[in-house]
């Protein structure tokens, strides 16, 4: 995968005209892949984490799954079954917008996991979310069939696969 930086400057046109968008640097890194892409599948839950495991327990085919958790900060959407889950079937990352939990379990996995912060609470499970609807949080639009690129320097999501040189 070509580095976030260089496809930034390499697209400067997407930059300005929106179809690629910068997440803002909120997340941490977690997962021993620190760099990966892919097509992206959504979700939106809060707090509650029973849409995860249905999308991971699918076989993921380089697919990023971008959970929406409303940025709660209470408890953890993605933990370390989850993560072996997204490994065994073919995820190449995850993206949440709120928690995780077993770092360590995590940091396990060749997968990569950007999330905002650690939290050991596990989530509720009621069944409750959406799967495969627009999602907006660190200051972007992200709907499913854009593409996710993510490595150390950050996040970028666009509205087509980018060119790689």
């Amino acid at each position: 995968m070509q580095a976030t930086t260089d496809l930034c400057d390499a697209n400067e046109n997407l930059l300005a005209d929106g179809s690629l968008r910068v997440l803002a640097p909120l997340f941490q890194s977690w997962g021993a892949k620190p760099a990966f892409a892919g097509p992206v599948s959504t979700l939106r839950c809060f707090e509650d984490n029973s849409l995860v495991r249905t999308a991971l327990e699918e076989p993921g085919e380089g697919r990023v799954l971008v959970v929406d958790g409303g940025g709660s900060l209470r408890c953890a959407l993605l933990g370390g079954n989850l993560a072996q889950l997204a490994d065994r079937n073919g995820w190449a990352g995850v993206i949440v917008n709120g928690c995780v939990r077993d770092a360590d379990e995590i940091d396990a996995c060749a997968i990569g996991i950007r999330a905002l912060a650690a939290h050991p609470r596990k989530s509720d499970k009621r069944g409750i979310g959406q799967r495969d609807v627009v999602v907006e949080f660190a200051g972007s639009r992200i709907a499913p069939g854009h593409w996710c690129y993510a490595d150390r320097d950050g996040v970028l999501v666009a509205d087509r696969p980018l060119a790689q040189s």
